[in-house]
């Protein structure tokens, strides 16, 4: 029994620790966050999660090692494309730059305890109706087409159902409140803020990637460990990630077309799983080359057309 609970022990200790320290001692006062922070970070997280795939290989095996960081990668990817509409909704609703660490850590939160009800979901599924294995890939080659053919993204809170909901039962402040989620006015009544519309917007929109990004992870490995943690640590470097790459996020311009061919990858590799088990260390390399040539090719493109126009 303890020796398959302190895995869990070990990475939800790490989680709080790293969690109490970003918003607790470093991000304590809201303020932009600069590049040289926002890449430190990101470089912190991708370390956290590289010693523990080295843990899970001296604990586990190589097996679960491998699985752990291609799913790592895979979910690393995916996320890659919310910085798009997370840059979409912050520009929609004027959220200050200084704020926006604070939506995006509490966003992250309920992300956490999202995904970890997906996942549940999804492998309990898998476990009980193996056909599902069958939905679960014709749904990510159906995404990975969807992906292909959107041109533009868009945002549209007011056909945000959750968003509709709590406006009903809820009373919204237009008063400009920092970075309040809510407050008192009216003889102590309490109102919501805009910020806190904007922390609805992103829980919701999280809800969607998780429909793509679960089943495509499920189809690496249905153990829960290796599902769960590797998503997480992909989901809590994705705000410093955020702030390191948002304004450069034009030198990505391919990156959704990768992502279409990975997710349809992966649909093809649990639809053929019965008759041909594609190994995983394939998988691994299949999605690392299939991103590195999506960047380097949108590198070079930009770059010539910065010599054109140069």
């Amino acid at each position: 029994m303890l020796y398959n609970l302190l895995p869990w022990i070990v990475f939800f200790v790490i989680i709080i620790v790293m969690l109490f320290l970003d918003l607790g001692v470093f991000q304590k006062r809201s303020h932009k966050v600069p590049m040289k922070e926002a890449v430190i970070w990101t470089l912190v997280w991708i370390s956290l999660a590289l010693l523990f795939n080295l843990g899970i290989y001296f604990y586990k095996g190589p097996e679960p090692a491998l699985n752990f960081l291609t799913g790592y990668l895979l979910e690393k990817s995916l996320s890659i494309d919310n910085i798009f509409v997370f840059i979409l909704i912050f520009s929609y609703f004027k959220v200050a730059d200084e704020f926006q660490h604070k939506v995006l850590f509490w966003g992250i939160i309920g992300a956490l305890i999202m995904r970890a009800i997906f996942i549940g979901v999804g492998i309990t599924l898998m476990h009980m109706f193996h056909f599902m294995i069958y939905i679960f890939g014709a749904f990510l080659i159906i995404i990975a087409i969807k992906m292909l053919v959107e041109k533009d993204k868009e945002i549209h809170p007011d056909k945000n159902p959750i968003l509709n909901l709590f406006k009903r039962f809820f009373p919204i402040s237009d008063f400009n409140s920092g970075n309040k989620f809510f407050i008192r006015k009216d003889n102590g009544r309490l109102f919501a803020t805009s910020l806190f519309i904007v922390l609805i917007v992103i829980e919701t929109t999280d809800i969607v990637f998780a429909v793509d990004s679960i089943p495509a992870i499920l189809a690496i490995t249905d153990d829960p460990f290796i599902v769960f943690t590797s998503n997480i640590f992909a989901i809590l470097g994705l705000r410093a990630l955020y702030f390191a790459i948002a304004g450069i996020m034009k030198l990505f311009k391919y990156l959704s077309y990768a992502l279409s061919a990975i997710l349809a990858f992966i649909g093809v590799r649990m639809l053929i799983s019965d008759f041909y088990k594609i190994p995983t260390i394939k998988a691994l390399l299949i999605i690392a080359v299939i991103l590195a040539i999506s960047i380097l090719l949108s590198i070079f493109i930009n770059y010539k057309s910065q010599r054109k126009r140069d």
